[in-house]
């Protein structure tokens, strides 16, 4: 990826996750220009990407502008996908240990980290889908606990909590479903 010494394009990241709000910036600036927004939206029951469509909608209606959502999910395979997009809540519940005893029945721990972005122009504007995936495996939590289920997410013999942050946003399911944005960026609205 291209990185210009000033931003060309700027996006209205609407979360409340500091940490997603680091890692944005992080994979996206100077390119795009990242600003931040926190909204209490309405969250749909569905896929992700129904999820994270309809997020973007509500969004960009209410700020009545351009608008950037992310949804993110932990696939376990042994679970057919599950706990997916409920992810946040299945944490909340559950923790690390209880999200771990799920798989407890399982040989397979295998797992997907999915991050799917929808980016949206304004309200009337079609949201466009950017989809990361990683494959890993999840294990006993390792690492610091203050980000999600990173602690437990393992790629290449590190959890996304060991590994250093730069190192975790060359590999990440963001950091791909982002590259997927800035290429867009790039070609769409180029000036």
């Amino acid at each position: 990826m291209t990185t210009p010494t000033a931003a060309r394009h700027m996006v209205n990241f609407i979360t409340g996750n500091t940490n997603k709000l680091c890692e944005v910036r992080a994979i996206l600036q100077p390119a795009i220009q990242v600003e931040s927004q926190t909204l209490d939206l309405i969250e749909i029951q569905g896929t992700l990407e129904e999820v994270t469509l309809d997020k973007c909608r509500r969004a960009a209606d209410l700020v009545e502008g351009p608008v950037l959502v992310e949804d993110t999910c932990l696939c376990f395979n042994a679970l057919n996908g599950l706990p997916g997009p409920y992810i946040k809540w299945f944490m909340k519940s559950l923790g690390h240990t209880g999200l771990n005893n799920l798989l407890a029945a399982y040989e397979d721990k295998s797992a997907q980290a999915v991050c799917t972005f929808a980016y949206s122009a304004g309200p009337g504007h079609e949201p466009i889908l950017f989809q990361g995936i990683t494959d890993g495996k999840i294990v006993p939590a390792r690492g610091p606990g203050d980000f999600g289920w990173d602690a437990i997410f393992e790629y290449e013999g590190q959890t996304y909590a060991e590994m250093d942050k730069a190192a975790k946003n060359k590999i990440s399911h963001r950091y791909r479903a982002l590259a997927k944005l800035q290429e867009w960026f790039a070609k769409e609205m180029a000036p």
